[in-house]
């Protein structure tokens, strides 16, 4: 077999589909986020504005952050050295444990290499130790979830996004005494929307299941000290396993999980994606226990995003434009079509120093291609302004569909 060819098929197949994905190199730059400096293929460097970051309140750049990772890499140097279980379990990793329990009302906190394997780890590790369990996943969980459930090795049923009803439904034919998890997100961050947790957590409740909530794209951003949407809603205590990053609103890398003692411990105990992975570095950990402090007693940075995010909302609303309208801070922009979604978004970077990735399948459902738009804390109300008289221009000019989306 000719392996080579084989597998250069397969890449051509996502071509001729309009696709294939390009990175474009970027360089953030230090005290000037969302501008960045992009280094074209042709060698040329530019600056331009991101607007698909998932550096929600630009913690990434805040000084407070970058001191504690310095002084961080002063003290102990780059690496961890190794696993938890060998040389790689540090005082930061127990700050940082001991800090997240508190930020979500919980006995435990475990810290993961990536809000990925988190999600794996757990959900994995769960699913497979509870004897004959049950999960009930949204039809829209994030791919980790899927990836957890499936190397659990127990039977999934999938629920529609964010009913309720057909959840019970699949809840009621379910032996009463049969192990059941509900997996589900708070904030799904390619539709925008914002899953019912208090009618999720009445049935878990109802039918004695263990709930488990994926708050990667609410925590720092939601609830009075950034503890997420469980936290806004008063729902932290009667969620079983909550799951977060330091990857979004906290700007660094890195996942964990927080529940009871005894859960988070046979998680620890049992996951493989945790007991076999390098530990992450002293600096990042640093860097991650600074921010979430921070932002349990600093709420500007919340009111500045939600301030972008609404003149945004109120910009493309105005000018018809087919946008998902969710709760959430996240806005995404529907093109429909791989190939134009791709074209859109080189224009308004090659014409208009405007940075925005396209979202095609899989991860979005064919016909449903879009621009996923993120409104930070750094956007100025001017840059709002001016991404959108861009973006009305752009479908003007080219003829595109302003359907009003739900």
């Amino acid at each position: 077999m000719d392996y080579t060819s084989f597998f250069q098929d397969c890449v051509e197949g996502l071509k001729k589909e309009g696709r294939y994905r390009v990175f474009a190199t970027m360089e953030r730059q230090a005290g000037r986020f969302p501008r960045a400096l992009y280094h074209a293929p042709d060698g040329t460097n530019r600056e331009v504005t991101v607007w698909c970051s998932n550096d929600y309140l630009a913690m990434g750049q805040n000084p407070i952050v970058l001191a504690a990772m310095k002084e961080a890499i002063d003290q102990c140097g780059a690496g961890a050295g190794g696993t938890r279980n060998i040389s790689g379990t540090t005082r930061y990793h127990v700050e940082l444990e001991q800090s997240l329990a508190d930020l979500h009302g919980k006995e435990s906190a475990l810290v993961f290499s990536s809000g990925y394997v988190a999600n794996e780890g757990a959900l994995g590790t769960l699913g497979r130790l509870l004897p004959e369990c049950l999960i009930f996943s949204d039809a829209m969980n994030h791919a980790s979830m899927i990836h957890g459930m499936k190397s659990s090795g127990a039977e999934k049923k999938i629920f529609r996004h964010n009913d309720v009803e057909h959840l019970e439904e699949l809840l009621k034919e379910a032996a009463p005494g049969r192990p059941k998890i509900i997996a589900f997100e708070s904030v799904y961050s390619m539709e925008g929307d914002i899953a019912p947790l208090a009618e999720i957590v009445a049935l878990a409740e109802k039918y004695g299941a263990f709930t488990y909530l994926d708050e990667v794209h609410g925590v720092g951003l939601y609830g009075p000290r950034g503890g997420g949407v469980a936290e806004e809603r008063g729902l932290m205590d009667r969620i079983d396993i909550i799951e977060g990053t330091f990857g979004k609103a906290f700007g660094l890398m890195g996942g964990y999980i927080a529940g009871r003692a005894a859960v988070v411990d046979a998680v620890r105990s049992f996951a493989s994606g945790f007991i076999f992975t390098t530990s992450l570095p002293p600096a990042v950990l640093a860097g991650a226990l600074a921010s979430i402090e921070y932002l349990k007693v600093s709420d500007i940075e919340r009111q500045r995003q939600r301030r972008s995010v609404r003149r945004l909302k109120d910009r493309l609303e105005r000018g018809g434009m087919p946008y998902l309208k969710g709760e959430s801070h996240i806005v995404p922009l529907v093109v429909g079509d791989a190939a134009c979604c791709k074209q859109v978004t080189d224009i308004l970077l090659n014409k208009h120093d405007i940075y925005v990735q396209p979202i095609n399948y899989p991860t979005v459902p064919r016909g449903t291609e879009r621009l996923r738009l993120t409104a930070t804390a750094a956007h100025t109300l001017e840059d709002v302004d001016r991404l959108a008289d861009i973006l009305d221009a752009l479908w003007a000019e080219n003829h595109m569909l302003r359907t009003a989306v739900a």
